[in-house]
């Protein structure tokens, strides 16, 4: 399965400058928060490609424009083709904002997803807006990551973790990929594609 992952800054290649044929092979585009929900909701339309998206701590516009024909996966585990898809959106608190957490209520809201978490036996990809802390996480407050990933990432070992917040452009050592055991970890920053592999097939 080839993925298109997105987050915090909308592609020209892919909209100002969109063309159909970019998006050859594409089965599902993850948004990791941040985006115009005019964007998410042109790339879909336009593809007719699923888009799953999580809220970034700057989304609190899609309360009154929701992205039109996507599919938010905040607080759930949504199954893609029999990929098992887990969505935690918003950051660290650092001034009350709606989509941002302290690291006690994101615990929290994993807590509330026991029951998903034992039905679905765990999932494959976890899609975030903030990173995980201490993993190319930055280490002013509003771009830290959260330890409750952490702990994610070592319980379940997921194949794949997504997550955006940590921008190119702010200046900081940024790296596109990382590993977190056997983990691939993959900030989206604008964009990027890669493939899902089942593992259960040979």
């Amino acid at each position: 399965m080839k993925i298109l992952a997105i987050a915090d800054e909308e592609s020209k290649a892919l909209w100002d400058y969109f063309d159909k044929s970019k998006f050859e092979g594409i089965d599902l585009i993850i948004s990791c928060g941040d985006l115009a929900p005019e964007y998410l909701s042109f790339l879909t339309t336009m593809t007719s490609i699923p888009v799953l998206y999580v809220h970034g701590n700057h989304d609190v516009k899609y309360d009154k424009r929701p992205p039109e024909g996507c599919i938010c996966i905040d607080d759930r585990i949504y199954v893609h083709k029999g990929v098992r898809i887990m969505g935690l959106g918003g950051s660290m608190e650092y001034y009350g904002g709606k989509h941002q957490y302290t690291e006690s209520q994101m615990r929290l809201r994993v807590g509330r997803m026991w029951f998903q978490l034992v039905r679905h036996r765990g999932f494959d990809i976890l899609v975030t807006h903030a990173p995980a802390y201490g993993l190319n996480d930055g280490e002013d407050l509003p771009h830290r990551g959260f330890q409750t990933f952490v702990t994610l990432l070592e319980r379940y070992k997921p194949q794949f973790f997504l997550h955006g917040h940590v921008h190119m452009n702010y200046g900081r050592k940024y790296k596109r990929y990382d590993k977190f055991g056997d983990t691939k970890v993959i900030n989206a920053y604008e964009r990027c594609v890669f493939e899902y592999e089942d593992e259960g097939t040979e």
